[in-house]
C-alpha cells in the first residue's frame, strides 16, 4: 500500500456563532462540551470502520478525554447503502443511522421517543459553500508491523491529520488539533469492497460522519475526517483496530486552558463480526418516535 497524502481543510468546534471571549466558568463548561463532541466524533468514525453489507460488528473503546474515562462498548450495522451506529453510554444508548439512497441522517438516544432528522442533500449543498480545502493535512504510511485480531492478521499503519481550529472564529481561541496513532488494517477483509463504496459514495454526495450541527459551525474537520476515511478505504482493507491520540497546541488564552484541561486518547478494538441478513426496520426510528426536523 502506498502513501496517501493530502492537503484538506478542517477546525473543530461546536460553538454557534461569534460570542465574547471571556475565561468565565460557563466558557470552560462550554468548550468542555465542544471537545466532547469532538471526541463523539472521533469515535463515531472509529466505530463505523469496520465492515459493510448485512454485516454486524461488536466493538470496544477504551479512552480519556473530558468527563470520559473507562470502556465503551458498540455495535454497527451495516446494509446496501445505509448504516447504523449504536454505541452504549453511560446508562443510554446513542444511535446514528445514515441513509444514503433516501439522503437522510437520524440521530435519536434510548432515553427519547424523538429523532432529529437532517436532509442531507440540502446540508451538503450549504457545506460546499464554506468549506475550504486548503486548511489540514494527512497522511497514511505502513510502519512495518502486523498483529492478530478477532482472527485476522492486520498490518499497521500511521495516521496522521493536523488541523486548524478557530473557536467561535476568534484569533485569541486559534489552536491546532493533532490527530495521530496507528491503525491496523485487515488487508481484503471480507465486506471491504462494500465498505469502500459505502464510504466513497457519501462522500461524493458531500456526506459527514457527525453531528451536523457541529459540522455546520466547523464544516473543514468534518469534511477533512470524512476524506480520510475515504482514503483508507480505498487503500484495500477495513480497520480492527485503532490506537489514537489527540493534542491541542497553540498561542491565546484559549490554547492554554485546553492544554491544562488534557488531551484525549482512545483504542477502539473490533471483538467480534457477524454476517447476516438484517431486517429493514433496524435502519430506521422506531415508529413511535417523534420526528424533528434539523436545518
Amino acid at each position: 500500500m502506498k502513501r496517501i497524502p493530502g492537503r484538506l481543510a478542517g477546525t473543530v468546534t461546536g460553538c454557534r456563532g461569534p460570542y465574547v471571549y471571556q475565561l468565565t466558568d460557563d466558557v470552560v463548561r462550554e468548550e468542555r462540551t465542544i471537545m466532547k463532541a469532538f471526541t463523539i466524533t472521533i469515535l463515531a468514525l472509529t466505530l463505523a470502520a469496520p465492515s459493510f453489507a448485512d454485516v454486524t460488528i461488536n466493538h470496544t473503546m477504551n479512552g480519556k478525554a473530558l468527563g470520559f474515562s473507562g470502556a465503551t462498548t458498540g455495535t454497527t450495522y451495516i446494509k446496501g447503502n445505509r448504516m447504523r451506529s449504536d454505541a452504549v453510554v453511560r446508562n443510554r444508548t446513542q444511535t446514528t443511522i445514515f441513509d444514503l439512497d433516501a439522503q437522510k441522517m437520524y440521530m435519536f438516544d434510548s432515553q427519547k421517543k424523538q429523532a432529529d432528522v437532517w436532509d442531507m442533500a440540502a446540508f451538503a449543498a450549504e457545506m460546499s459553500k464554506s468549506v475550504d480545502m486548503s486548511g489540514a493535512q494527512a497522511s497514511f504510511q505502513p510502519n512495518g508491523q502486523t498483529k492478530e485480531i478477532a482472527g485476522h492478521t492486520a498490518t499497521g499503519y500511521d495516521v496522521e491529520v493536523s488541523m486548524q481550529a478557530g473557536m467561535g472564529g476568534s484569533p485569541d481561541m486559534a489552536m491546532t488539533v493533532t490527530l495521530t496513532g496507528p491503525v491496523w488494517i485487515v488487508e481484503d477483509a471480507p465486506g471491504a469492497d462494500e465498505y469502500a463504496s459505502f464510504y466513497s459514495a457519501a462522500v461524493e454526495k458531500g456526506w459527514i460522519f457527525s453531528d451536523p450541527r457541529a459540522a455546520k459551525a466547523q464544516p473543514g474537520q468534518a469534511k477533512a475526517m470524512a476524506e480520510m476515511y475515504r482514503q483508507i478505504a480505498e487503500a484495500g482493507g477495513i480497520a480492527y483496530e485503532s490506537d489514537v491520540q489527540i493534542k491541542m497546541s497553540g498561542s491565546g488564552p484559549m490554547a492554554a486552558m485546553m492544554a491544562k484541561m488534557g488531551n484525549a486518547s482512545f483504542t477502539t478494538v473490533v471483538d467480534s463480526v457477524e454476517t447476516g441478513a438484517l431486517s429493514d426496520d433496524l435502519f430506521a426510528p422506531p415508529a413511535d418516535y417523534q420526528l424533528k426536523a434539523q436545518k
